[in-house]
């Protein structure tokens, strides 16, 4: 969702092709040399990397080179849930192969099937799309499709017993994210979580008006428009991609996050989602309007849940800003992120107000 810098590596070496291609070997996952290497872009972080072995093309997901504390666990996470999904209707990159043992290439790792598609987010639209607006209606559409069918995977069902706490998964979100954005590092150019006007109050206020009751499932997390892709030849979703905050708890939050990070008008969303052309893009109610009528979830509480969205993104992207006061991050895109957050927060409080 936040663009920080990330610096440039050999990609190729970082898939360590020869160690790689013996444990291809040892999977059976065709033969011969590692060739082709690409990198692709996508999550936040983590080094994605397309590669040809024999007649069939390969791609390698792992950490970057230098991971936080918990890269390896995210990594294996990502590639539980889509393990879970195969077979499923819910659009996503096919699992190929997981590796744990952190000594083959220095990471844990997974592979999966490349996938053939665009993300709109950032660029212009490819012809096809650009100049049918029936497609990008459609496109809106398709993904509340994907969130439906989501919601249709019963975790215990496709091993994902365990996954997350979803008995307690709204009581934990607020004070949750606000450790996350105290735990940011302290320097003299930023004002720490009291330079985020009205947090405090949204955060009451989620506190207060939290719902008693929801119906677990699988979330994943940072549903957005800038974390899918689409065909090239129709309006439909390819795959859904970047599952590193997958977890289980209410999947309604995927429904307020989509909301939240909706653009406006002029065809720009929260953080650095952007879209062009925007026009025929179905409105944030009418996504809700559509769940609704595809689902059986209690949605007369979604305006909480589209707060809660607006709470967690301005937590997110305050952070982003705290690291870039700190010299962790280019000083531009913090504030570009910091005046994201504040809009992000009155967006908030306008969803609790009576």
């Amino acid at each position: 969702m936040t663009e920080e810098s990330v610096p440039d590596i050999d990609w190729q070496a970082a898939a360590h092709p020869r160690r790689l291609g013996a444990w291809m070997d040892e999977q059976g996952l065709e033969s011969g040399e590692l060739r082709g290497f690409e990198r692709l872009t996508g999550g936040t972080q983590n080094l994605i990397v397309r590669f040809q072995r024999g007649n069939r093309s390969f791609v390698l997901r792992r950490p970057p080179l230098h991971p936080r504390p918990d890269g390896d666990k995210t990594i294996l996470r990502e590639a539980r849930v889509l393990g879970a999904l195969a077979g499923s209707r819910v659009p996503h990159p096919g699992l190929i192969a997981v590796c744990g043992d952190t000594r083959l290439i220095g990471s844990a790792f997974y592979l999966m099937e490349p996938v053939e598609g665009f993300n709109p987010s950032g660029k212009a639209l490819p012809p096809g799309h650009a100049e049918h607006a029936p497609w990008r209606r459609r496109m809106g559409f398709a993904m509340v499709d994907a969130l439906l069918a989501l919601g249709e995977v019963i975790p215990e069902q496709v091993g994902l017993d365990g996954f997350g706490k979803p008995l307690t998964f709204l009581e934990r979100q607020v004070p949750r994210w606000r450790a996350h954005l105290e735990a940011c590092p302290s320097s003299p150019a930023w004002q720490g979580p009291q330079g985020l006007l009205g947090l405090q109050e949204l955060g009451q206020g989620l506190e207060s008006q939290r719902p008693l009751a929801s119906v677990p499932g699988v979330l994943h997390g940072d549903f957005h428009l800038a974390n899918v892709m689409f065909r090239h030849d129709s309006p439909e979703l390819a795959a859904v991609i970047d599952w590193e905050l997958a977890t289980l708890g209410d999947p309604l939050l995927d429904l307020g996050w989509l909301v939240a990070t909706w653009p406006d008008h002029t065809g720009h969303g929260a953080g650095t989602i952007q879209v062009n052309p925007w026009d025929g893009f179905p409105q944030a109610h009418e996504l809700v309007k559509r769940y609704a009528a595809g689902s059986q979830r209690d949605l007369s509480r979604i305006d909480w849940y589209i707060a809660l969205a607006n709470f967690k993104l301005a937590v997110m992207l305050e952070a982003s800003h705290a690291r870039s006061c700190a010299g962790r991050a280019p000083r531009e895109i913090g504030e570009k992120h910091h005046a994201s957050a504040l809009r992000l927060v009155q967006n908030g409080l306008a969803k609790l107000a009576p």
